[in-house]
């Protein structure tokens, strides 16, 4: 168990750093929980919300799945989605993927079975909707897809329509080199776009 040991020496060792360098964080972070963010991500333990946008914990509320995925009889995510916006009142919701997703590349390779096979079923007809697909187009894809899907969830809707501020972005992060690219999809009640233009990219020649 020394693999387990390590890790609790390593959250002492942080723990003791960060108040060495912001004195009174802890206390300061337990009477509080405001972010403005809510992050949609994957749950490769190569991409960790909090590092890759560097911010300090309680800024970002974070929600990870396989491949980043909105499906809104996700019953887990439609609960995170409502604190997230009814409590926490953050204003910005980040879908990011990354490339080289280990979700994906196994749809492309006709790898799922199980519950990963019914969990990937969208990116599966979008892959199939779309004229060969390379693995990081697929990627980009499937983040404007599940843009789209925030775009058209009710309790996302039910905010705009009450008038609350609230964007949604599509962002993908290079493993490779550490940055984010933002896929330009932005998309909020004051800035209205049809579905379509989501949508763009859905055949890789528009890109």
């Amino acid at each position: 168990m020394k693999e387990i040991a390590k890790l609790l020496d390593n959250n002492r060792i942080w723990a003791q750093n960060v108040e060495k360098n912001i004195p009174g964080f802890f206390r300061k972070l337990e009477n509080q929980h405001k972010p403005k963010f809510l992050w949609i991500g994957c749950s490769d333990s190569r991409v960790p919300a909090d590092q890759l946008i560097g911010v300090m914990p309680g800024e970002v509320f974070v929600h990870r799945n396989i491949s980043n995925q909105v499906i809104n009889t996700d019953i887990n995510l439609m609960c995170v989605l409502q604190y997230a916006i009814d409590v926490l009142r953050v204003k910005h919701i980040i879908v990011c993927g990354h490339y080289g997703c280990g979700g994906i590349e196994a749809v492309m390779k006709d790898q799922t079975t199980g519950l990963l096979e019914h969990w990937l079923e969208n990116v599966k007809h979008l892959m199939e909707a779309t004229s060969h697909p390379s693995l990081d187009d697929l990627c980009e894809l499937n983040v404007r897809l599940q843009v789209r899907h925030l775009a058209q969830n009710s309790i996302v809707r039910k905010a705009w329509n009450r008038g609350r501020i609230l964007y949604l972005h599509g962002w993908i992060y290079s493993i490779s080199n550490g940055l984010i690219h933002d896929l330009c999809i932005t998309r909020s009640a004051e800035e209205p776009k049809t579905f379509r233009d989501l949508d763009r990219g859905t055949d890789i020649n528009h890109k």
